[in-house]
């Protein structure tokens, strides 16, 4: 047989089998012009995983400014809560976290929306609506509450990398201090906090996640812990959890992000759409976290302080992997909480005196360095904040929380102002009910003030 005349036969017929005696590189070439002409389809389940794995991708990486408010949130002390409650009480009440992600997403949006409507800033809105005075306690009174909770932040990323090189603590919080300084006075900071909280929040998702996969929690009772109970001796934690997830300063700052970002109007649907992203991923992380704890440390017994005692508990069980996976997500935690809680303090008090809240103003710059310079400064004076910088911290949170999220529903909701962008009827109800556990949990502080003041 004629190889030529073989080969024309038709277009169906395998060379591959035509030429078992040519030469071995004869035989190579028509190999490879085999395989180019007939390529291997990938199996359908490989390239649906592809298509969703690319696709997560895609959606965690449009996120913007809610990814912000979300990494300033979720810092030491909101984590350290979550790991008591499911150190405590197990799985009973998950359902906490959901109520608070639920009215944190409602007020982002609102925050959102108000920034998107207006050229002008939220506290300038305030200012006109209600005067200086209330656009002055509202910027001057979340100075001091970042200005006193930053020691935690700052130590937090020191204790952090501590455990993990065992280097002291105070070397790495001024390092981290000094690192998220310099990065202020980067061309484009909003930019760069944007891709940093997002690699951030990124990291704390796969390490939490990590250890959410290790220790093998029992599906049947996480879902079963979506049924609100209140387990004796809880209510103070689970009021602590509560405050710490539902962040009315940090749903307020997304007004001022959105328009960092560059967002009106005509961004409405996507800045909606990404205020709920983002806040999900916050209640995503703080479930992950109670769920671990409740996992690991209540079968034990154990009693944790904070959440660095959580990641060392794991070294016996599951090897130091987990355990350093685990405090990687919580140097995630403590440092974009480090750089976000200033920015908001900074900006906000530089609005309130009628500087400007854009990162490009040097008055805004220095303003949000002070926030940073103090709480390294009480990390390293006293190791975290002074019961009399928490009681004074407290005492202004108790005034300006309901402040904050009156202002913010009463704005959100006038459609003389807002337009077609004021919220719906039903976030309405939805944020009318958050306003009430605002105004709830500030008098139940000041409750539990007055009692340890006085007795």
């Amino acid at each position: 047989m004629i190889p030529g005349a073989a080969a024309s036969e038709g277009p169906k017929t395998d060379k591959r089998a035509i030429y078992p005696t040519e030469n071995a590189s004869f035989r190579a070439e028509v190999e490879v012009e085999f395989r180019m002409a007939s390529p291997e389809k990938k199996p359908l389940v490989e390239e649906a995983r592809g298509e969703r794995t690319s696709g997560f991708i895609r959606w965690f990486g449009s996120l913007g400014p809610a990814v912000i408010t979300a990494a300033l949130v979720l810092g030491p002390g909101s984590l350290t809560v979550s790991t008591k409650l499911g150190a405590m009480y197990g799985y009973q009440v998950l359902w906490i976290v959901v109520l608070a992600t639920l009215f944190m997403m409602v007020f982002t949006e609102m925050g959102a929306r108000i920034g998107m409507a207006s050229d002008s800033s939220l506290l300038t809105l305030v200012r006109r609506k209600w005067g200086s005075p209330a656009a002055v306690l509202i910027g001057a009174g979340s100075f001091l509450i970042t200005s006193s909770f930053q020691a935690g932040n700052a130590m937090g990323t020191g204790i952090a990398f501590g455990t993990l090189t065992g280097i002291p603590a105070p070397l790495w919080t001024l390092l981290f201090t000094f690192l998220a300084i310099a990065s202020l006075f980067l061309k484009n900071f909003y930019r760069f906090l944007e891709k940093a909280m997002l690699c951030l929040v990124g990291l704390m998702l796969a390490s939490f996640l990590f250890t959410l996969l290790t220790v093998r929690p029992d599906p049947a009772a996480v879902a079963g812990a979506l049924i609100p109970r209140v387990p004796e001796g809880s209510f103070a934690l689970i009021t602590a959890s509560l405050a710490t997830t539902f962040s009315i300063v940090g749903a307020f700052y997304q007004s001022y992000l959105v328009q960092e970002r560059g967002w009106g109007r005509e961004n409405v649907k996507e800045g909606v759409r990404e205020s709920y992203s983002g806040i999900f991923c916050l209640g995503l992380i703080s479930a992950m976290v109670m769920v671990c704890a409740a996992a690991v440390l209540l079968p034990q017994g154990i009693r944790v302080n904070s959440v660095v005692e959580m990641g060392k508990t794991l070294e016996p069980l599951y090897g130091g992997t987990a355990t350093a996976v685990f405090t990687l997500g919580l140097w995630g935690a403590a440092f974009s909480s480090l750089m976000g809680n200033a920015a908001i303090g900074g900006a906000l008090l530089a609005d309130a005196l009628g500087w400007g809240s854009r990162f490009h103003g040097m008055r805004v710059k220095g303003l949000v360095v002070a926030v940073m310079l103090i709480g390294a400064a009480v990390a390293l004076a006293f190791g975290n904040a002074p019961l009399e910088l928490i009681v004074t911290a407290q005492l202004i949170t108790v005034v300006i929380v309901p402040l904050i999220g009156t202002a913010m529903f009463r704005i959100a909701g006038d459609r003389t102002l807002m337009g077609d962008l004021a919220i719906s009827a039903v976030k309405k109800r939805i944020g009318g009910v958050g306003l009430f556990v605002l105004y709830f949990l500030s008098l139940y502080t000041l409750g539990n003030l007055i009692r340890d003041l006085f007795g």
